[in-house]
Order: structure tokens, then C-alpha cells, then sequence
């Protein structure tokens, strides 16, 4: 059995990974490249493999670095079953069929407004396409065993968001873990992900590699800069990632506003795809920590903002108030058209509320940033920018290796470290070599793994 790493490697995106034995072939995780341009450039070039010749894709979960290149694979003609959890499949027809929908939309606007260095762009999909790509998913139940050729898989919970799950994998006589996205043990929303079985070798994520995080209790920080900002009578902006983080804010700030910790004030949902998201949350209450009751009060306290003109309606709007929309990295989406009126304004508080991949926006703006690009224009940076550290969905290297420490796992152990920047990458490798007895590795991107 051989391993080809596609994606995910040296890099916090585009996870892909090919799985091939002597008679299957099946890809696990099927991401889009984000972030740097150089790293979306590889979304457009040939995949090193036959897709014909692909047997099956496995997704660990929903995130567009983890699902969003599908629609592409559909589109060159890729037929085969996407295997996920139940969760993560309802979860991906709203996000792909917005991933879609935005890149058409980014199309339009840079060939209406000439930009960019080509005369007609394209997208590299549109949203007929994401939805069409949704027929050739079949979900299952966490610990349900799939068979594919000569390999047998099953899902296990990882924590991280609805859904998310490791994917096991068995074949010529080797067990091999993929972790996915793996969440906290502590996080407001979901719930800790549930300890691996006994391994040959895991492929394990490394985002929070060289980090801890912060443990101030992120109530009363998400409180200070709330009241701060209300007292300045500005905008507080939160770009957030529509799946989990949208429904952890919503939560905290009804909680807040239920004790008295921060005054009444509106909060709006501008985002489609974060309001589906949080039915979704609702619908699936097995799977998270929030009670019935509390999903209904979060959403009851939310103003959802549905259609373009309600957006733009925001503008008139009385201050101070909360607008929570994606994307969460400020790559794309409706927090744009928000930064565009009030990043000029000193009253207005931009909030970021988790990790922000090299080269996006959000990078950019935390790293002390005095304009950024939005739409072909620079915008003068003049608001409060905040960063709310809690609240990642990724455990850090210390939340990791205790969840090692409590699975059923071989001393021999090999790891593979991918879904990390190089620094959080070297730092994870060497911590583990030194507290845990594992044979600690870092992939590369386009190498071949012999197992």
C-alpha cells in the first residue's frame, strides 16, 4: 500500500491524500488550496492521478480545505461515491453550492471591473456544478464499516465541528489513521474527540503545532471587547466561518446578553450559509453540547439577514450593533462589503475569532496592516482589530498529544505530521519526539509513502 501526498502538506489547505493498494484507489479528503496565491494557483493544475481510475473519496469533514475541490472533481469527470458522515454531507450541500456561488460571482465582478491579468476569468466551478457533485454522496454513522476493493474504512468522531470525524482505514494487513480536523476537549460547542484505536501509522494535523491556546476565559474577553466597542458606539464586525463558529458566537453572545454581562444589542446574521448551518446544529443535537433550549434562544436573538437587499440594509442601521458574517479568514463573502464601508471608521471593532491561514485578509489585518485589498481597492485600516483565541476548533500540540496519550496506540507508532504551516510543523515534531515515544516525520508535499 502507498501514500501520495496531494495537499495538506507544508500548508494548512488543500488536504488531499491517495490511498492505493494492488487492486483500490481511493482519495481521503478532497481540499481546495487557500491562502497565498501561489497555493490557489495548484487548484487549477492537472491532478497527478487517473480520476477514472479512482475507486471511492472518504471526507473527515465539511471545511472547504477538506471538501471544497469536489465540484472540481466532479467536473472533470469523476463519478465515484463520496463517503462522510451524515452531518458533514447535509453540511457540504451549502457549502459547496456557496463556494460555487461566490466564484461565480468573483468572475463576474473582475471581468466587469477588468481585473486581474486574465480577459474573461472563470471560476474553476460554479454552484450547478457543487450541487450536481452532491449526487455522488452516500453517508453513514459514525463506527459504520464501508468496504471498497481490498480496504475497509470507518468514521470515528474527531470533535472539531458537526460531523467531523478520523478516518480508519484497514488494508494488506495495515491500519492507518487519518485525523482530519481534531477539536478540543474543552470547546463550548462540540463535543471531545473520541480516542483512535490501535495504529500502524497516523497522518495527524498540526495547525496549532508551535501554539498554545490562550486560557483566559473567552466570555469575559468576548464581554471587554463587546462593551468597549458599544461604548464607542461603533460596529463590531466579525468575519466568521459559517459552520461552528457562527453558532459558538451566536451562543456566547445571547448567553451574555441573557446574564446582563454585555447590553442588548442587535445582532445580525449576514450570511445565508451560516443561517442554513445553524438549522443544521439544531437538527443534530446529539452531536454537540448545546440543548435544544439554547439553540432555540440563540437563534431567536439573532436577526437573520437572508437576501442581498437586507445585507445592504445594514447600513442604515442604528449603532452600536453586531454583524457576524463569512468568511471567517475575510477571503471572500458579505464581511467584505461591511469592511469596505466602516474599516475607516476608528468606532468600529473587526473581531477574528480563529486561526487565519498565511496571505489571507485576516493575516494580513492581524499583523498590523494599515490597508488592505478589498475588491480591487486599498481600504485604509482605521478600525479597533481583536482576535478572540479561544474559540479555534483545532486542538493545540498539548490538547493533541494528551489525546494520543489516551488512545490505544503502539509505541512504534509511526506519525506523519501534515495540515500545518513549516514552523508549527518542525515545533509539533520536535515536541512529540521528545514527550512521546512515537517515530515523528513531517510529509511533503508530492512524496510517495510506502507502508
Amino acid at each position: 500500500m502507498k501514500i501520495t501526498f496531494l495537499g495538506g502538506t507544508e500548508t494548512v489547505t488543500g488536504s488531499k491524500f491517495l490511498v492505493e493498494t494492488t487492486t483500490s484507489r481511493v482519495l481521503v479528503d478532497c481540499g481546495l488550496f487557500q491562502g497565498y496565491k501561489w497555493l490557489r494557483e495548484r487548484n487549477w493544475q492537472e491532478p497527478l492521478f487517473d480520476i477514472k481510475s479512482l475507486d471511492a473519496v472518504i471526507l473527515t469533514h465539511a471545511h472547504l480545505d477538506h471538501s471544497g475541490y469536489i465540484p472540481a472533481l466532479y467536473k472533470q469527470g469523476y463519478r465515484g461515491p463520496v463517503y462522510t458522515h451524515h452531518a458533514t454531507k447535509d453540511l457540504c450541500a451549502i457549502l459547496l453550492a456557496d463556494s460555487g456561488h461566490i466564484q461565480e460571482e468573483d468572475a463576474k465582478y473582475y471581468s466587469k471591473h477588468k481585473l486581474g491579468k486574465h480577459a474573461h476569468p472563470q471560476p474553476l466551478y460554479d454552484r450547478a456544478t457543487a450541487e450536481e457533485s452532491m449526487t455522488l454522496f452516500q453517508s453513514l454513522e459514525f463506527g459504520e464499516i464501508i468496504v471498497v476493493g481490498d480496504l475497509s474504512f470507518h468514521l470515528q468522531s474527531a470533535g472539531h465541528i458537526l460531523g467531523a470525524g478520523s478516518v480508519i482505514l484497514e488494508a494488506e494487513g495495515k491500519r492507518i489513521g487519518f485525523s482530519g480536523d481534531v477539536g478540543r476537549p474543552d470547546d463550548i460547542l462540540t463535543l471531545p474527540p473520541k480516542p483512535l484505536p490501535d495504529l500502524d501509522l497516523l497522518l495527524l494535523e498540526s495547525t496549532y503545532g508551535n501554539r498554545r491556546h490562550d486560557t483566559e476565559n473567552p466570555y469575559k474577553q468576548l464581554a471587554k471587547i463587546v462593551n468597549e466597542a458599544a461604548q464607542r458606539g461603533g460596529a463590531v464586525l466579525i468575519p466568521s466561518f459559517a459552520v461552528g463558529r457562527a453558532q459558538t458566537l451566536q451562543h456566547m453572545l445571547t448567553t451574555l446578553m441573557k446574564s446582563g454581562d454585555i447590553p442588548k444589542l442587535p445582532i445580525y446574521l449576514d450570511s445565508p450559509m451560516a443561517i442554513n448551518v445553524s438549522d443544521i446544529y439544531c437538527h443534530y443535537s446529539k452531536l454537540h453540547r448545546l440543548t435544544d433550549e439554547e439553540c432555540h434562544r440563540m437563534c431567536q436573538t439573532t436577526t437573520y439577514t437572508r437576501s442581498v437587499e437586507d445585507s445592504k440594509a445594514l447600513a442604515q442601521q442604528h449603532y452600536p450593533h453586531i454583524i457576524i458574517a463569512g468568511s471567517g479568514m475575510a477571503s471572500g463573502g458579505r464581511i467584505l462589503h461591511h469592511f469596505k464601508r466602516l474599516l475607516g471608521d476608528p468606532k468600529t471593532t473587526v473581531l477574528f475569532s480563529g486561526y487565519q491561514a498565511g496571505g489571507t485578509r485576516g493575516a494580513k489585518m492581524l499583523d498590523g496592516a494599515e490597508t488592505v485589498k478589498i475588491h480591487g481597492k486599498w481600504i485604509p485600516i482605521k478600525a479597533r482589530v481583536e482576535v478572540l483565541q479561544h474559540l479555534s476548533g483545532h486542538g493545540d500540540y498539548v490538547e493533541i498529544e494528551q489525546w494520543l496519550k489516551s488512545s490505544d496506540l503502539k509505541k512504534q507508532l509511526s506519525i506523519q505530521l501534515i495540515h500545518g504551516d513549516p514552523e508549527a510543523l518542525e515545533s509539533m515534531q520536535n515536541y512529540l519526539q521528545s514527550e512521546t515515544n512515537f517515530e515523528v516525520d513531517v510529509a511533503s508535499y508530492h512524496r510517495t509513502l510506502h507502508v
